[in-house]
C-alpha cells in the first residue's frame, strides 16, 4: 500500500499545480476545479470506470486487474472494491466496532493522513446498521487526533466512506486464505468529512475493515 500510495502522492502533487486556486472563486469555481481534479486523477491512475449496472451484473465485484471503479449514481463516489473481506457482511439492526486502517489523500493540495503504518494501533470505528442507513463515528485513533478536535470538530464518518458496507464483509481472518476487506474510494466534497466540504475538495482513500470481536 505504501508503494501504491508514494506514487498517488506524486501524481496529485502534479495535478494539484494544474488545479491551483484564483484569489476569488464561486462555490461554482471550485465545484469545476473538483471535478477536473476528480477527471485528472482518474486518467493519471489509469482507473477504468464501470456502472452501477456492470458492477451489479459482476456479482457487486470490481476488477482489480483492469484497475475498475465503479461510479455510486447517487452519491458521486468512485469505489474499487480490493477484496470483499472474510467474516459476514454488517446485519439489519446490529452495532458493531471496527478496526480500521487507512490512507487519506486530499486530491487538491496532496495533503495526506494515513495509519497504515502502525500495526498495532489502528482507528476504531462504531458502526450501525438499520435497514440500509449505515451511520459511523471513529471513537479512538488517528481520525479523532485530526478531525475531532478544533473548529467543526466531529468524529462521524462521512457519507463517502459509509458506501462501502452494503458490498464488504467484516471479521476476523481465521484461516491462512482469510483477509479483511480493502476498499479504495474517490470521494467528493458533498460526501466528505468537515473539511472536505468547506473547502470544495475531494480526497482518495485506501482502507482495510475488520471487526475488533470476532461473532
Amino acid at each position: 500500500m505504501r508503494k501504491i500510495f508514494s506514487m498517488l502522492l506524486i501524481l496529485v502533487g502534479a495535478l494539484a499545480c494544474l488545479t491551483a486556486c484564483n484569489d476569488y472563486e464561486t462555490y461554482g469555481d471550485k465545484k469545476e476545479k473538483e471535478r477536473e481534479a476528480i477527471r485528472n486523477f482518474i486518467e493519471g491512475a489509469e482507473i477504468n470506470v464501470i456502472t452501477e449496472a456492470e458492477f451489479h451484473a459482476n456479482g457487486d465485484v470490481t476488477d482489480t486487474a483492469k484497475n475498475e471503479f465503479v461510479y455510486l449514481n447517487n452519491n458521486g463516489v468512485y469505489m474499487q472494491i480490493v477484496r470483499k473481506g472474510c467474516g459476514t457482511p454488517i446485519q439489519d439492526g446490529e452495532n458493531t466496532t471496527l478496526l480500521v486502517r487507512f490512507v487519506e489523500l486530499c486530491l487538491m493540495d496532496s495533503m495526506s493522513l494515513f495509519n497504515d503504518d502502525q500495526p498495532y494501533d489502528p482507528d476504531y470505528m462504531n458502526v450501525s446498521r438499520n435497514g440500509n442507513t449505515y451511520t459511523a463515528s471513529f471513537t479512538k485513533g488517528q481520525w479523532c487526533a485530526t478531525y475531532g478536535t478544533g473548529t467543526n470538530a466531529t468524529t462521524s464518518v462521512p457519507a463517502g466512506l459509509l458506501a462501502v458496507f452494503p458490498y464488504i464483509n467484516v471479521g476476523r481472518p481465521r484461516t491462512e486464505d482469510d483477509q479483511i476487506a480493502k476498499v479504495l474510494l474517490i470521494v467528493p466534497h458533498t460526501q466528505g468529512h468537515t473539511v472536505a466540504t468547506s473547502y470544495v475538495y475531494p480526497y482518495y482513500y485506501e482502507l482495510t475493515f475488520q471487526r475488533q470481536i470476532d461473532l
